[in-house]
């Protein structure tokens, strides 16, 4: 293990070795369209570089997979989805999902997962209803901590999204969430906080505008609360594709640009030349990746190896049963069940899945 200050020591000196485009480079994912185009279209087939890295430096990316019914890769375990984990008000159980999940990521050449996710249900026919826990914050809060806690307990960077008042599908790209502070404060916001106070270490940013500005590009979310007020010390990430529109995202608090440099790349490096963004932009944002970075790095991985054999392995699939029980919800019982099968001919199984 290393201290922060040895951490912190090593990383100025590799940002001092960098040049700028190196730097830059750091700022973005890379070789998306490419690798999403060979694998027809199939999300996740390959671990996408999402961040981080210099080849000259032996500087290694972060390396993205997406959750969150566990890894999206491979033959991993598939645990119920997360409203039904929601549904458990299990925090214990939550968090050792998150382990299982570490250890599968791990084994399957991955750093960095979009698991936790903790959009706040707003209607019921949301497109992404079963990807969150619910439509209470504190749910998510405790929720989503446990996750996040139990991913990066194998050092793995765990990215909360999407940060933030992102409850719709269809107009994602263009709606203009207008709120007030004091909704925002007590409604949208309190469960990204406690996440982030139970050590997670990224966040990923919301496709839509907040109060006039994409949430990419937003400075009183990524600088004002985020930084300023929570402390937050990791790094933030866009979403995919349509996640930042100008290059002054840097500067509002964006340190990458996912999955490709779209945006940011030779036009972010032309900013920093002709004195539209400071350079200690560009410096704080590679910061804060490879703080993460060799965070994760330096501290004791719990097993000795995190072996292929671990992916959907049998203690992950009782882990997967166990929260599909614990989620199942009985509504209303009018004495029918325990089914009493002298007074009950025939039941009826209904549904796809049945």
């Amino acid at each position: 293990g290393a201290s922060p200050e040895e951490i912190s020591e090593s990383v100025a000196g590799l940002i001092a070795a960098m040049s700028l485009p190196e730097k830059v480079e750091m700022m973005s994912g890379q070789g998306f369209f490419a690798s999403y185009q060979a694998n027809q279209g199939r999300w996740c087939a390959e671990p996408y570089r999402a961040g981080g890295g210099c080849a000259r430096l032996g500087l290694v990316p972060l390396y993205f997979t997406d959750g969150p019914r566990g890894v999206c890769a491979g033959d991993s375990t598939c645990f119920p989805v997360t409203i039904a984990r929601g549904a458990s008000f299990d925090v214990d159980l939550e968090r050792r999902i998150g382990e299982a999940m570490g250890v599968e990521i791990r084994a399957l050449g991955r750093s960095m997962t979009g698991a936790v996710c903790v959009n706040l249900l707003r209607h019921p026919a949301w497109g992404r209803a079963q990807e969150t826990y619910g439509e209470d914050p504190h749910l998510l809060g405790e929720m989503g901590a446990a996750l996040a806690q139990g991913i990066q307990a194998h050092n793995v960077v765990a990215s909360v999204k999407h940060f933030a008042v992102n409850s719709m599908e269809n107009a994602r790209f263009k709606v203009d969430v207008r709120v007030d502070e004091r909704t925002l404060r007590e409604v949208y916001l309190p469960h990204f906080k406690r996440i982030i106070d139970a050590g997670c270490a990224s966040v990923m940013s919301a496709y839509n505008k907040m109060n006039g500005e994409y949430c990419g590009q937003n400075r009183y979310l990524l600088t004002d609360i985020l930084r300023d007020e929570w402390g937050f010390k990791g790094f933030v990430h866009s979403d995919w594709v349509r996640g930042v529109y100008k290059v002054y995202g840097a500067s509002a608090g964006l340190d990458v640009e996912n999955p490709e440099p779209l945006v940011f790349g030779k036009a972010l490096v032309d900013a920093v030349e002709n004195g539209q963004v400071e350079p200690m932009v560009i410096d704080q944002a590679c910061r804060r990746i490879l703080e993460t970075q060799f965070r994760m790095s330096c501290a004791e991985d719990p097993l000795a190896d995190y072996s292929p054999d671990l992916v959907a392995c049998a203690a992950h699939r009782e882990l997967a049963y166990e929260a599909a029980c614990k989620g199942a919800v009985l509504l209303k019982n009018d004495g029918v069940l325990p089914v009493d099968r002298r007074k009950v001919g025939r039941v009826a199984v209904l549904g796809r899945l049945a």
